[in-house]
């Protein structure tokens, strides 16, 4: 195994040292923002890095890579996003410039934070992968209650159903359901009419009962239970009562005697009052 003396003596090495005192070497990002004690380097190691992650996301617009290639340019795009903003902290201490407050955010603003996610950003195509498109749908949102004055204003008439009919379709199938119903009903009495027939002499008995059923005749009722005759101004009628109705003067002599009752129950004494039923009873009144 060659030893490093003779490693250091090789063509290759001898080349790289050349480039090295020339300064064509390209030098190498710290890993850790700690290891740069200079400022113009921090912020050298700054635009580098922003210029990666513009490239990186001009890449993952195009959803032609499939999708494990976008999870990895978006995987290292948040990278080197969090990598900025570990050299924006650097430089502010080695006594640069706040970039997290007054530096540009174009770039943070084309990612899309997932909610109760904070951090990780999904970028370009990356946005429309499955499982990631659910994320981002927000659930609808639920209408508002109405509230007891609003749904009163909604009740009205129709509300009852008592325009039911104004649509002109609910009358003709009442009518002819109507009609049916008064067919069918006139059939079975028809049915029940034959039958009683035949079977005597009866049937024909109870049909007369039930033909003169609602007629009034003049011979049931008395003199008292017929009706006055009460005149009109624009005609006279006829009415006739049932029950026999009291006249005008038995009325006032009722409502006489009640305020005569009134009147003793009110002033006159218990012992009064015996003595007059007494009277009362002596004179057969």
């Amino acid at each position: 195994m060659a030893r490093n003396a003779e490693k250091a003596m090789t063509a290759l090495a001898r080349f790289r040292q050349a480039q090295m005192e020339e300064g064509r070497v390209k030098e190498r990002r710290p890993f850790l923002a700690s290891e740069c004690n200079e400022l113009p380097k921090a912020e050298k190691w700054r635009r580098q890095i922003i210029s990666e992650i513009s490239k990186k996301v001009a890449q993952i617009q195009n959803a032609g890579l499939g999708e494990f290639k976008i999870r990895d340019l978006n995987d290292e795009i948040n990278k080197l996003l969090r990598e900025k903003g570990h050299w924006e902290v650097r430089i502010k201490e080695l006594g640069g410039p706040d970039y997290g407050r007054v530096g540009p955010k174009m770039l943070d603003h084309e990612g899309k934070e997932v909610p109760g996610n904070r951090g990780y950003k999904y970028f370009g195509a990356a946005k429309d992968l499955p499982g990631v498109r659910e994320l981002f749908e927000k659930e609808p949102v639920p209408p508002p209650r109405k509230t007891r004055a609003e749904l009163m204003k909604d009740v009205d008439a129709e509300y009852y159903g008592y325009r039911d009919e104004d649509d002109g379709v609910l009358v003709p199938l009442e009518q002819e359901y109507e009609k049916q119903v008064i067919t069918e009903a006139a059939e079975k009495w028809k049915a029940e009419r034959e039958a009683r027939l035949a079977g005597g002499g009866a049937g024909e008995k109870e049909e007369e009962e039930e033909e003169y059923i609602y007629a009034v005749q003049d011979e049931e009722h008395s003199d008292e239970e017929m009706g006055e005759q009460l005149e009109g101004e624009e005609g006279s009628q006829t009415f006739i009562a049932h029950v026999p109705v009291p006249s005008q003067k038995e009325i006032e002599e009722a409502l006489v005697r009640r305020k005569k009752m009134e009147l003793l129950q009110k002033y006159a004494s218990e012992a009064l009052m015996a003595q007059s039923e007494e009277a009362r009873t002596l004179l057969g009144l």
